[in-house]
């Protein structure tokens, strides 16, 4: 009996030649079509409403039919040979997935074509509570620095490219891998960054223990020879490197740390791969001293770093993203890989400045969990330190169970801020609950605290408030990101 041939990097498994796509515009599904389009596949796909990325997928041939109707099956010519879905955002009576099903359609889950398309390519995988967007995005811009041209997939738009997806001609694929509902257990990964583990996603996973489980398996997934690098600056990361040292390591897989230390007595068994010292806030990035040793360097290596997005996080992301392209691609120069970060642009929707009027700039970051709430309104705090301005959060929450879950902690970190503004509850896949609304964060806020339950209502809000020098920063996952253009407008009138 002969082993079956190793896949090729590139190559289109026959069940993806033609592959329906509900919901193909989101963030995830609409990189995949991207990757699919550009291996020679052909798709199709539908969603609720017309956006940038749907227009875009149109432009590379898919077809696309917005809103969902049985008939969406039969835009390619003898049918989809596979429809894709997502766990959370398309409901299983979709009218689409009713039609696959009576028709005898295969019905995939996202994670599983993505973990088809990485097959044969050396996989790096971030993942983590917080932040694996720009650790993911920092390391595709400094393998591209390198000369190498990765295939990726991320959560959000690159500046550089435009484009959260991409199929390159090198042999390394680089991605997210998402854990809010277990997905990332479709993946055979060959380095894995752990940015950091907090309970989160508690509507899918029930418990912080059940939450904190599913990176255990994750890493038990690395292939042998593989690596795992963890922030020792995050008690549960620290936690997941020395549970996993002992039982990875018997399998030829290194475990290393990096950050400042901060956890480091929670990994005694975690040796340094990367350390950061003397961080430092500068205009709207950071600079820092980087520390790199061995095994990932033939020697160490001790420079300077410097990062284009502010606040400390951003600082140990680079490090992460850093030690991450020397273990998958061990060719690459650590100098090199540094100027490639040091280059990066930055992502859509983190810390990304929309403009300033009258004195006042706007930001807009997509942070929905309190720790990530804190972070950047902690970066914001280090800008506006060098102008004697002030910090004005304008905040939505996103779904109900977590403004449930969290509406204490939301309202810790939002304090931060000299004026915060909570608008309602964005409910995306959820139903309203009794009493849980914006109200529940603003009225625990110690700051000066409003509840604007309109988003329509936001920008009036924002002028009577803020004043030469203040930054004004819109938070969430939701549609506040829309508001950034509205309260410039509403500033300059």
């Amino acid at each position: 009996m002969t082993d079956a041939p190793a896949a090729v990097p590139g190559d289109l498994p026959e069940q993806l030649h033609r592959v329906h796509m509900v919901g193909i515009g989101g963030a995830g599904m609409s990189g995949l079509a991207r990757i699919l389009l550009a291996r020679g596949g052909r798709v199709s796909g539908s969603d609720a409403r017309e956006s940038h990325g749907v227009v875009a997928l149109r432009a590379r041939g898919a077809h696309v039919r917005i809103g969902h109707d049985p008939a969406a099956l039969d835009l390619l010519d003898g049918g989809p040979t596979v429809v894709v879905t997502t766990h959370a955002a398309i409901p299983k009576d979709n009218p689409e997935l009713v039609e696959a099903r009576r028709r005898g359609i295969p019905i995939l889950y996202r994670p599983h074509v993505l973990a088809q398309l990485m097959e044969g390519y050396r996989t790096l995988l971030i993942c983590g509570t917080h932040g694996k967007t720009s650790t993911t995005s920092m390391a595709v811009v400094a393998l591209q620095h390198c000369g190498a041209d990765p295939s990726f997939a991320i959560g959000g738009e690159l500046n550089e490219s435009g484009t959260n997806a991409h199929h390159g001609s090198g042999g390394v694929f680089v991605a997210e891998a998402d854990e809010s509902d277990g997905s990332l257990l479709e993946y055979l990964p060959d380095v894995v960054i752990v940015t950091n583990i907090e309970a989160d996603h508690l509507d899918f996973f029930g418990t912080e223990e059940a939450y904190v489980e599913v990176f255990d398996r994750f890493v038990d997934l690395i292939r042998p020879g593989g690596t795992l690098v963890v922030c020792l600056d995050d008690p549960g990361s620290a936690a997941l490197g020395e549970r996993s040292a002992a039982r990875l390591g018997d399998r030829g897989i290194a475990v290393l740390g990096y950050g400042t230390g901060e956890c480091r007595a929670a990994a005694p068994s975690v040796p340094w791969a990367g350390r950061l010292s003397d961080v430092a806030a500068h205009g709207t990035g950071s600079s820092t001293q980087v520390e790199i040793e061995p095994p990932l360097v033939p020697a160490p290596l001790n420079r300077g770093m410097r990062v284009t997005l502010p606040g400390v996080h951003m600082a140990r992301n680079a490090l992460g993203a850093l030690l991450g392209c020397l273990a998958v691609d061990p060719d690459t120069q650590p100098a090199t890989v540094l100027d490639g970060i040091e280059g990066f642009g930055g992502v859509h929707r983190r810390f990304e400045f929309r403009g300033t009027v009258a004195g006042i700039s706007v930001y807009d970051d997509y942070a929905h969990h309190p720790t990530e709430v804190r972070a950047v309104l902690s970066a914001a705090r280090d800008l506006v330190g060098e102008t004697g301005g002030r910090v004005i959060a304008v905040f939505q929450p996103h779904l109900y169970s977590r403004t449930e879950e969290f509406a204490t902690e939301f309202a810790e970190a939002l304090s931060l801020a000299d004026e915060v503004i909570v608008a309602d509850v964005y409910g995306a896949r959820e139903e309203p609950r009794p009493g849980v609304t914006g109200k529940l964060i603003s009225d625990a806020v110690t700051a000066p605290a409003a509840f604007v339950a309109a988003v329509d209502d936001l920008p009036a809000a924002v002028v009577s408030r803020a004043r030469a020098g203040d930054i004004v920063l819109t938070v969430g996952a939701g549609d506040i990101t829309m508001q950034g253009p509205y309260i410039l407008a509403a500033l300059g009138a």
